[in-house]
């Protein structure tokens, strides 16, 4: 029973993460800021280095974010209700077809970011991938680990999922090719439905504590 229960909060967290990072949106951004004619190994190399940035940026949200937050006084109850509402915010979004928060550029942005080398940690990394929602995940996720070996089951689902964006940004024109815009817009709409349902239940916990306490 143990290990069964420990199975199911290792997917919980792996598809909770998966889907608030939405790697398929960020394959489709990736796209649009690499030129047709990019060699693969360039795509490859953004692709592992995005994915890398996105790993070790839940690290260290997972092991000093929720320190910053008690710094200012904030308590894990008011974090989940603003980072459900962030996230339903994100849901809402993506069920409309929309990429993320904050991800919309100018063509100027676009061109520039194209032009840079690092385009693996802005904007794909950042705001892309790991922006509000994730942040506000990891610390709720982490607050939910009662022991060691839950906190070791965290890491390990962030691991994948990180993981799991490397692959789809690695292969992200095939998919492209494979699901085009109207695939990729319903992939996108089914995770955000299950942001929407990660949302609801992170708002109902915190008000329901903040509630009692008042």
């Amino acid at each position: 029973m143990f290990h069964l229960n420990a199975g199911n909060l290792f997917l919980q967290d792996v598809i909770s993460l998966v889907a608030i990072l939405n790697p398929v949106a960020a394959a489709a951004v990736m796209i649009s800021l690499l030129p047709p004619e990019t060699p693969k190994v360039v795509t490859d190399n953004v692709a592992l280095r995005t994915a890398r940035l996105v790993f070790i940026a839940c690290l260290v949200t997972l092991f000093f974010g929720d320190l910053i937050f008690k710094i200012f006084g904030i308590n894990i109850n008011s974090i989940k209700v603003i980072g459900g509402l962030v996230l339903l915010v994100l849901s809402l979004n993506m069920i409309n077809g929309k990429l993320s928060i904050g991800t919309k550029h100018t063509a100027e942005e676009i061109s520039e970011a194209a032009e840079r080398e690092d385009i693996a940690i802005v904007p794909l990394g950042i705001p892309v991938l790991f922006g509000p929602g994730v942040i506000a995940t990891v610390i709720i996720l982490k607050e939910r680990s009662g022991s060691l070996f839950t906190l070791a089951l965290l890491i390990c689902a962030i691991a994948v999922a990180s993981w799991i964006t490397y692959v789809v940004l690695k292969n992200a024109r095939i998919l492209m090719k494979r699901l085009g815009i109207t695939g990729f817009k319903i992939i996108t709409r089914i995770m955000g439905l299950i942001v929407g349902a990660i949302a609801s239940q992170f708002i109902i916990s915190g008000v329901k504590v903040l509630w009692l306490k008042m």
